[in-house]
């Protein structure tokens, strides 16, 4: 193999290095911004950030705690925390 060779290799691993990370950065930002949208969501269901209303019926104040848990796992997990 001459120098030519070695050259071309390392560029296309640094190329290819480089693509993966574009990927992954973007693929992030779509996470997190799919995360805040899913955050949104709930708190216009709830009406704010606090806990559920009084006068929600019991069922309904279990669905949305549990909807909180799952958001706030999910955030652990884009954060890269292990639960």
């Amino acid at each position: 193999m001459t120098l030519h060779d070695h050259l071309f290799y390392l560029s296309m691993a640094l190329a290819s290095l480089l693509a993966l990370a574009i990927v992954a950065s973007a693929t992030l930002r779509g996470w997190r911004d799919w995360l805040s949208l899913k955050r949104a969501e709930l708190d216009r269901f709830v009406g704010g950030a606090g806990d559920a209303p009084a006068r929600l019926p019991s069922a309904e104040r279990i669905e949305m705690a549990d909807l909180k848990e799952r958001i706030r796992k999910l955030e652990a997990i884009a954060a890269g925390v292990d639960l």
